[in-house]
């Protein structure tokens, strides 16, 4: 495998298209470094957690251009295209990916704000008088 596997995750709003090519492990989302674009380490080990299932950890360059939402369902959108391109590298690792539910797309969206409510289900302070 010497060519690149592109690959596209969705989380929330986010959006993230990848693209995997062999190499030593180099990340680069954005432009910028894995720790650097995401500081939280439960973040990070979320994002890797498809190639430490599938052992593959340091084996592939990944360049990923991310856009839309939030820092949370940035890395969302990250883990799952990690986990499709992974798929794409080599069909044995479908059945190990699909066991932790990496491969699933997290459809749960924000509920929109109904009108005459604080928020999608709050309610304002009620007063008997």
């Amino acid at each position: 495998m010497s060519e690149q596997i592109q690959a596209v995750g969705r989380r929330k709003e986010a959006v993230c298209r990848l693209y995997l090519t062999p190499g030593s492990g180099k990340w680069d989302v954005n432009g910028r470094t894995l720790g650097d674009y995401f500081p939280r380490p439960t973040l990070v080990s979320a994002i890797q957690q498809p190639f430490t299932l599938t052992d593959t950890m340091g084996r592939f360059d990944i360049k990923c251009v991310v856009d839309g939402g939030g820092v949370s369902g940035q890395a969302g959108a990250v883990r799952l295209a990690v986990a499709r391109a992974l798929v794409k590298v080599d069909e044995s690792n479908k059945k190990k990916l699909r066991e932790f539910g990496l491969l699933t797309r997290d459809a749960r969206e924000v509920e929109r704000k109904k009108p005459g409510r604080a928020g999608a289900r709050k309610r304002f302070q009620f007063s008997k008088r």
